[in-house]
This record gives C-alpha cells, structure tokens and sequence, in this order.
C-alpha cells in the first residue's frame, strides 16, 4: 500500500509491507508491518531477520508478489521455505504488455497453463504458447520462463493447498480493508502516525478472524504429510 508522508519538510511517498501468515490451527495473523521508500534484497533480509528475531521460527510456503530480492531473503532466512510467486499477478503483469486486440485469445491460451493438472502438463502447455507467442510477445514468455520454478510450486499439491497458496489475493483483501480506514487521510505527519492508524484499523479487522480457514482440518493434515515435523498435529 502506497501513501504520501512528510518527511523534513517535504512530502514523499512510501510503501507499507503487510506480512501476514496462517498459523498452524489454521488462523490468520498479521506477523509484521514495514515502512520503506524502496524495496530490495537487502530490505528483504531485515524484514525477515527482524520476523526471526521476534519469534518466527518457520515457514512452510511463502506466497510473494514477485518483488525483487524477496524470495533470494526468505531462502537464506527461511532456507527450507518453499516459494510460490502469485499467479494472479503473474498474469496481470502479462496482459499489461499484451495488445488488447490479443489479450482475450491470449488468455484463453494460458489458461491451460496454470490450471493443468500436473507440472509437467503446465509445461508443455506454456512451450505451445511460447511457439504461437513467443514472437509477438518475447518478453511476456521470457518472464513466464525466467520464473516457472517460483511459479510452478504449487503443482506439487493437491487442490487445497493449491488454493491457499497459489495467489496472494488474501492480503490484497486484507489491504482493501486498512484502504477504507486510511483512503480520507492526505500526507501523514510521520512514519508512527501512519502505523498508528494502520493499527486501529487492524483491531477492527482482525475481530473477525476467530475461525479457521475453510476446510482447514483437509488441509492441515495434508500439510503435516508433506513436512512431517515441522508441521505437527495436536491430535489428543
């Protein structure tokens, strides 16, 4: 999220991180909110050395827009974290440099791609979009091949995992909901202030947080089979 902040007496623009993570009982949980003019590898690496410091002691899939630097963080913080870079927004990246002529036959070719059954299937189907694209749109299928292994994680899962981890539309909810508390405000005094009010709007929004999320016990004990001890359940 993007706002205006005064800052030695001009008005710059900053970005807040909202990190937030499911837990093992199957809750949501904002784990972190970071401030920054620019992001980066070395950005990154505070941010998930200071979720260590605090108490994090694991992730199991990490699900990143595909910020520069982030998933390079998690692996030497995290290095047993697996990475899924958000379909979602994989694709919209794609259609912003893809003709508008085009963009409707264009996704009905992708389409196959990341919904195929396997990571093989996906595969083969994004080389028969290379070979009807690939001159007309080069470096739309040169992102798509440069990060498959970020993007193709999911294919390993069965469908329930699948859809928790395969897009990162649940914070982008989470953001569209600080937004109606924040969207009033013009520049804010200071870094704090904008926390604060950030802050305020989570307690609002986090009161709702009381359930796990659906199908939660499928998906837990699909999880406790595919990392065993790291994710451990309390079954009496």
């Amino acid at each position: 999220m993007h706002y205006k902040v005064r800052q030695e007496g001009r008005t710059v623009s900053k970005a807040v991180y909202n990190i937030l993570g499911i837990d093992r009982d199957g809750h949501k949980e904002l784990l972190g909110v970071y401030v920054s003019e620019s992001e980066g590898a070395t950005f990154w690496l505070s941010v998930l050395t200071d979720l260590q410091q605090r108490g994090l002691q694991d992730i199991l899939i990490a699900c990143i827009d595909n910020l520069r630097g982030f998933a390079e963080a998690i692996a030497s913080v995290f290095p047993q974290a697996e990475v899924q870079s958000c379909i979602v927004h994989q694709i919209r990246n794609s259609l912003k440099y893809v003709g508008s002529r085009d963009q409707k036959e264009f996704m009905r070719d992708l389409k196959p791609v990341y919904r195929a059954e396997t990571k093989e299937l996906a595969e083969l189907r994004l080389l028969e979009l290379e070979e009807k694209w690939g001159k007309k749109y080069p470096k739309v299928l040169e992102s798509w091949q440069r990060n498959w292994d970020k993007l193709s994680t999911y294919f390993k899962y069965t469908g329930p995992i699948r859809h928790l981890i395969y897009t990162t539309n649940t914070i982008e909810g989470y953001h569209r909901q600080v937004r109606k508390v924040t969207k009033t405000k013009g520049a804010f005094p200071s870094d704090m202030a904008l926390l604060k009010l950030i802050y305020l709007a989570h307690q609002n929004i986090s009161k709702k947080w009381v359930m796990p999320l659906s199908n939660w016990s499928q998906t837990a004990q699909q999880l406790s089979i595919w990392f065993g001890e790291r994710m451990q359940l309390d079954l009496k």
